[in-house]
């Protein structure tokens, strides 16, 4: 018996029982606004959908444009995919002639440098957020801050941490056992990243406007004039083409305990970056950027996870951490889901619970620098070839072929499956699983590899499919009944960000210049 299977019996055998199966989750989906033509919306965040300074359900991320949904924390898969579709339905009720696009590589845009910050009112606060966002255009340009993902937050009970506090005898404090449990995940969760695009990667083309003026040095495929693709790819949204920062390749981010962690990022935050200097900080009188280091602020730091804690007042998510340890994680590599209106599905949540819970309940040693360049390289392999059914991948110094290593994790999810399965009156896990099974050795039934083989059979371009599919959902949005809000709630809320906003912006006093310097001297100890 392996230490998973014995971890596994000792917990079927706990007296709390079902209360160590009790997981809690939330979503974040990003969503770009569209046009009836297809092109990124350029008007202001709709005022019917409240502030987005201060709504706890929609608000919006680099642009104006870019839409995000975020639940409530639900231990109910059922419940966390209807309040994501109530939030949908709300959102596109207020849209006048506008749709969500289906893919996280962005739609056509005429001229970027007319992609409209996101705008968050006149409250020191609300400026500083979009100055950060202006920041990122200078350094990175505007097409890559207008692609979207979905995040994914998830935490277990106490009752499971104490349970497997008690099994291995720690002699930690619970919350210190706890940030211990959540780093060893993490680890795992970084050895194993690249399932998530092999699975879920739902990028493997772009439309050629993204690349602009400057091209690329990687030979795309066609199809037709208007669409790259490579042919094996399954996430180019996590490619060097996507979400990226070669600035921060040499950050050395530890994830071996919270305190390296910390220690890690705090260097991070500090490091000053000969580049981003050359843009200056404040010319002519205007702010460019936050500041001239490698990190403007901690949420610059592009990862595939994150480990979280709910701040209080003005923290910052490290300070937080210090506080009181880990809360939950945050799986950040997802790219939007185009087979769903919602951008992730039911069985993809099942999925990611038995990944990150396999994750948790398997021994998880310390990452070493040699382990971190197999992890890297690992990554970079699937993102840009993982559909080829001869890649290999590395473990342990040893090349394994990628089915061969998936269809071995996939017998450790099953035994997660299992258990939880022992305490539901169906089997939603050992379903999801015979979902995803048949990708193990069939590349063509991942996301990315439906998506392209769909792109071929209609012959067109990727954004042609994409508007098809988003006024598809639009319809379907329409026919959507409520199911865990109502209208009225939204329409409420909505009033009320409006009124906190306000609030925001009579409470502050002195200049931007003081905040920001308060808010750095506090920020940076």
């Amino acid at each position: 018996m392996n230490s998973l299977q014995q971890t596994l019996s000792h917990l079927t055998r706990h007296p709390a029982g079902k209360s160590l199966t009790v997981l809690s989750r939330g979503i974040e989906r990003e969503a770009l606004r569209v046009d009836k033509h297809g092109l990124l919306a350029m008007d202001e965040h709709p005022k019917a959908l409240g502030s987005a300074l201060t709504h706890s359900s929609i608000t919006t991320d680099y642009s104006e444009a870019l839409l995000e949904f975020i639940t409530p924390v639900t231990q109910s898969v059922n419940e966390l995919i209807e309040r994501l579709g109530d939030i949908h339905k709300f959102t596109v009720s207020k849209l006048d002639e506008q749709y969500l696009w289906p893919l996280s590589m962005p739609c056509q845009v005429k001229d970027v440098d007319k992609i409209p910050l996101a705008y968050y009112g006149e409250s020191h606060a609300g400026k500083m957020k979009t100055l950060y966002r202006q920041g990122l255009t200078h350094r990175y340009g505007a097409p890559m801050q207008v692609i979207s993902g979905v995040h994914f937050n998830f935490s277990i009970s106490d009752d499971l941490w104490q349970a497997l506090h008690d099994m291995q005898g720690s002699d930690l404090t619970l919350e210190q056992f706890r940030s211990k449990g959540y780093f060893d995940m993490i680890r795992n969760y970084r050895r194993w990243v690249w399932v998530l695009p092999y699975l879920f990667g739902a990028s493997p083309a772009l439309c050629a406007s993204f690349l602009g003026d400057k091209g690329s040095d990687i030979e795309f495929s066609r199809i037709g004039t208007g669409t790259l693709y490579l042919p094996h790819a399954t996430s180019l949204r996590m490619s060097d083409l996507g979400y990226t920062n070669k600035e921060q390749d040499e950050l050395g981010i530890s994830y071996n305990s919270l305190e390296h962690y910390l220690e890690t990022v705090s260097r991070a935050i500090r490091k000053p970056s000969k580049e981003f200097a050359k843009i200056g900080v404040k010319v002519d009188g205007e702010y460019r950027q936050l500041n001239d280091n490698v990190l403007q602020i901690e949420n610059e730091l592009y990862a595939p996870v994150r480990p979280k804690r709910v701040a209080k007042g003005s923290e910052t998510p490290s300070q937080a951490l210090a506080r009181a340890g880990v809360e939950y994680i945050e799986v950040r590599a997802l790219d939007v889901n185009p087979f769903t209106p919602l951008g992730i599905s039911k069985e993809q949540v099942r999925l990611l619970d038995l990944f990150l819970l396999t994750a948790l309940l398997t021994p998880s040693d310390a990452i070493d620098a040699s382990e971190e360049q197999e992890i890297q390289a690992n990554l970079q392999k699937v993102i840009s070839h993982g559909r080829d059914p001869q890649l290999t991948l590395a473990r342990d110094g040893q090349a394994i072929g990628l089915s061969q290593y998936l269809a071995q994790l996939f017998d450790k999810f099953a035994e997660v499956g299992e258990w939880l399965d022992s305490h539901n009156d169906r089997q939603p896990y050992q379903d999801a699983l015979a979902r995803w099974r048949p990708c193990v050795s069939d590349p063509a039934q991942t996301l990315s590899g439906q998506l392209l083989s769909q792109l071929q059979q209609a012959d067109a371009p990727q954004s042609h499919w994409a508007m098809a599919l988003s006024k598809q959902y639009n319809q379907r949005f329409e026919a959507y009944r409520y199911r865990r809000y109502t209208e009225q709630e939204f329409t409420e809320a909505s009033k009320q960000s409006i009124e906190q906003q306000l609030l925001k912006e009579q409470q502050d006093h002195g200049s931007f210049d003081e905040f920001l310097k308060d808010y750095f001297k506090k920020a940076l100890g």
